[in-house]
């Protein structure tokens, strides 16, 4: 289908208001519904699933620190939108076919209100599931600053409910981070990037399975990845944003199912990154690409002072899959967004970006008491399909990620697999160590782990607090992780959609250590 770029403006996401102030902690509700929203100028009006009756659903902003508690509240049709697969774990026709359970990702969550995938519920709280604690989550924020957001993790069907629209952003801000002269305000934007395809009707295409379909295969059927042919910026297709000749602060999120995104700048203007999934980096980067595999965020500066009736173009060329798969179309999944310099200025613009920010305290690698060896595997299920694992176990087996409260470990993360894979943990924020090349063969003939090069550091703008990381094929990629502040039921997983749905998902148990 064609659909004209750069005829609709860049939806600015309102912030959500507390419904109620309860014992001093403020209340929010966050009712999830199908409506019908206008996604491009040309398209009839789409079915989405949206919280507080949009797509994407709009930012919560807290103080560090700050306790809030959110009614997360199912008020969607008992019929999905699209087809589910009941042959993978979790989504069986013993239970609902709409199930939901939202998850704050990146965010230091007591278990009970971590969005646990098990912990499910249907509409009006009518069905829970296995793992079910509550409905109201309660969230304290117990972190810096940074851009989080919230998505739906339920069993065997997140795939499909965050591609139906189920996701937004969520931020914590800090006084000293406020008295900072970065561009506030109307000045700092979100970007939630996704990628869809669309019916002749304008409603949302999602497969139904493989194209072509083997006739083993079950119909419904998971796919191993997908990628849609339009971009989409806060819910449209191919938007542009109208801005003054100044600096401007955008949180940009890869919100996408599977697809990686190298964004690149137009008229020679370069990325200038300030902080990554955590919060600020020590020092700002300047960047001529931005790559962000999904769930990924990037806290950025443009100055366009000097572009005055200049139109820019953000462009993409991640190949899907990511590293090695097709190479985007120019036309089509090439192009993201515009910007169009051409608004007045506004005042002077006195924002400035800082030669340095506060030191990080990030985690020692002297201090881990153990290293885990973990790797990314790929096989077939029963039905000939590809089968995503992680240390070749599947999420119903026993746990054995357990490490104590307070320990600080080094995981290794040994990609045996074609593919990049976004690893996100539960729970808490990590820090990349390095990177290095290995004998694939030799590991799996042998399970002897040869390097065939030096350590490769982190690029700079890795160097911050991360909670998901890019695990590259034939590569070994060593995190060091503290595990606080709290015990209990987590998970790791890949965080291409259709992987962590396809047992690419695992139990991540932290321990009280005087409970032993």
């Amino acid at each position: 289908m064609f659909l004209q770029k750069y005829v609709d403006p860049l939806p600015i996401l309102p912030t959500l208001q507390p419904y109620s102030i309860r014992s001093g902690i403020p209340y929010y509700i966050l009712r999830m519904k199908q409506v019908n929203q206008h996604l491009h100028r040309d398209l009839n009006k789409t079915p989405v699933w949206g919280f507080e009756g949009m797509y994407p659903g709009p930012t919560i902003e807290v103080w560090e620190n700050q306790i809030i508690d959110v009614y997360w509240k199912n008020e969607l049709p008992l019929r999905h939108l699209f087809p589910v697969d009941t042959t993978i774990h979790g989504a069986g026709e013993d239970v609902p076919q709409v199930r939901t359970v939202s998850h704050l990702h990146g965010g230091h969550t007591p278990p009970d209100s971590d969005g646990h995938p098990d912990a499910w519920f249907t509409r009006d709280f009518t069905i829970t599931g296995p793992r079910f604690r509550n409905q109201i989550y309660r969230y304290p924020n117990p972190q810096r600053p940074t851009t989080l957001w919230y998505h739906d993790h339920t069993m065997g069907i997140t795939r499909i409910n965050n591609y139906a629209g189920l996701s937004g952003f969520y931020l914590i801000r800090g006084i000293e981070e406020e008295r900072l002269p970065l561009p506030k305000g109307c000045y700092e934007i979100p970007l939630l990037i996704q990628d869809r395809s669309f019916q002749p009707d304008g409603s949302l295409y999602y497969p139904s399975g493989p194209k072509p379909h083997k006739k083993d295969l079950p119909c419904p059927s998971i796919v191993d990845e997908f990628f849609g042919d339009t971009n989409l910026v806060n819910g449209k297709v191919w938007p542009y944003c109208e801005v003054e000749p100044r600096k401007y602060r955008f949180r940009i999120l890869n919100a996408a199912n599977a697809r990686f995104y190298n964004l690149k700048l137009g008229s020679g203007l370069k990325w200038i990154q300030i902080g990554t999934d955590g919060g600020l980096l020590e020092a700002p980067v300047q960047l001529s690409s931005l790559l962000l595999s999904p769930a990924e965020r990037a806290d950025v500066i443009i100055d366009f002072s000097k572009l005055q009736g200049h139109t820019i173009t953000m462009t993409n060329d991640a190949p899907a899959p990511f590293p090695a798969g097709n190479p985007v179309d120019p036309d089509t999944t090439g192009q993201v967004m515009q910007f169009r310099v051409n608004q007045s200025l506004n005042g002077v613009d006195d924002s400035m970006i800082p030669l340095s920010f506060a030191p990080l305290s990030l985690p020692n690698p002297t201090a881990a008491s153990y290293t885990r060896r973990l790797t990314l595997d790929d096989e077939m299920d029963r039905y000939g399909r590809m089968l995503m694992l992680l240390n070749k176990h599947r999420y119903d087996d026993p746990p054995t990620e357990t490490p104590q409260w307070g320990d600080t470990e080094i995981w290794e993360l040994i990609n045996l697999t074609p593919k990049t894979h976004p690893i996100h943990l539960h729970l808490i924020q990590f820090r990349l160590l390095d990177r290095r090349s290995f004998d694939v063969e030799r590991f799996m003939q042998r399970g002897r782990l040869i390097f065939t090069s030096p350590p490769r550091v982190p690029e700079r703008n890795e160097l911050g607090w991360k909670d998901t990381i890019r695990a590259n094929p034939k590569e070994v990629t060593r995190i060091v992780v503290r595990f606080v502040p709290y015990t209990g039921n987590y998970i790791w997983h890949c965080h291409i959609l259709e992987h962590e749905d396809h047992e690419m998902m695992r139990p991540l148990v932290v321990v009280d250590r005087h409970s032993q």
